[in-house]
């Protein structure tokens, strides 16, 4: 007999997924799992809405042996902002694999993919960061440069926080918000240049479409998380900050070579395909991450579908010990 499906809606799914190690430890098993070739990737599916400055994103993955897999519809509309509504939104769905079934709707309005994106800079920040971070800076003021900052402190107990962003009232509101929950110094920089100069990790997580982080900036001992170019058009640092890395890391090199950072790096002619290491390979300890507090490494984040699946599952299996969900069919 058929199964109910498990409707969840994003109440129910914030009570049941949050930002701690506990999930950090899936999503971080999705990476070595891709490592040891035990996932089915199928590429992205990206739709682009240009007279709406928005696209709609498709992403799954198959984690051989498991009994579910996500499917994730996200987008991202620019121009909500002028409606007043969240630039992003999306949904998962949770299918079985023994029978092909929905298991699961996951109703989040793109919570989860904001979880697992500031998840993975954890990850990257856990293998690349220096072990000791006091000042940490974050380029960008939406959503997701909360997520990342929270994220980080999982990982790495820094003090202070610089930010950098174009909207003043935004950036106003994240520092005061981030400095009241972490119970760190805030400071609002006058520039992308202040933020990478003072800062021992760096976040950058704009839809930039022109490059502003430059060569010059960088400094030993920074690592740099790099998580706004998810699209052939997008792009936050100019492509010869590359040649400056003593460590470049991403978390597919088949979907970052297409659209992530270091497509453009890798036209240019700044690296090649064998200087880049993937997340997965950190994680399941195949090659090593930091070696020294002096070195500069580089993470470019372009999201992938292993994240979703092991998100999603988490928040079903949460929900199904608490008792939440709205069973149909």
């Amino acid at each position: 007999m058929k199964k109910p499906i498990l409707v969840l809606n994003e109440s129910e799914i914030r009570n049941c997924v949050s930002l701690n190690l506990e999930a950090l430890e899936e999503v971080a098993k999705g990476f070595t799992a891709l490592a040891n070739g035990e996932v089915t990737l199928p590429p992205i599916l990206r739709i682009d809405v240009p007279d709406n400055n928005g696209e709609v994103d498709i992403k799954t993955a198959y984690i051989h042996g498991l009994d579910s897999f996500a499917i994730k519809i996200a987008s991202g509309f620019l121009d909500n902002r002028i409606l007043g509504l969240p630039t992003g939104s999306g949904m998962m769905v949770l299918v079985s694999t023994k029978t092909g079934n929905p298991i699961s709707i996951l109703l989040d309005n793109g919570y989860l993919t904001d979880v697992r994106t500031g998840l993975a800079g954890a990850i990257a920040a856990k293998h690349l960061a220096p072990k000791k971070v006091v000042v940490a800076g974050v380029i960008g003021s939406g959503m997701q440069s909360r997520f990342q900052i929270r994220a980080l402190k999982l990982v790495r107990d820094f003090s202070k926080l610089f930010i950098y962003g174009i909207v003043e009232e935004d950036v106003n509101a994240f520092a005061n918000e981030i400095s009241k929950d972490l119970s760190i110094e805030t400071v609002i920089a006058k520039d992308a240049e202040t933020v990478v100069r003072e800062s021992s990790v760096v976040v950058t997580t704009t839809p930039s479409r022109e490059p502003y982080l430059r060569a010059e900036w960088l400094h030993p001992g920074l690592h740099i998380t790099s998580m706004g170019s998810d699209s052939e058009d997008k792009q936050e640092l100019f492509a010869d900050v590359f040649t400056k890395a003593d460590r470049i890391v991403c978390d597919k090199k088949t979907q970052s070579f297409r659209l992530g950072e270091l497509h453009h790096a890798l036209e240019a002619g700044f690296i090649s395909e064998e200087n880049v290491t993937e997340l997965g390979e950190l994680t399941s300890g195949k090659k090593v991450g930091r070696c020294s507090d002096h070195e500069i490494t580089i993470c470019d984040l372009t999201g992938v579908g292993i994240q979703d699946t092991q998100i999603a599952r988490l928040a079903y299996h949460n929900a199904i010990e608490i008792g939440l969900g709205l069973p149909i069919g």
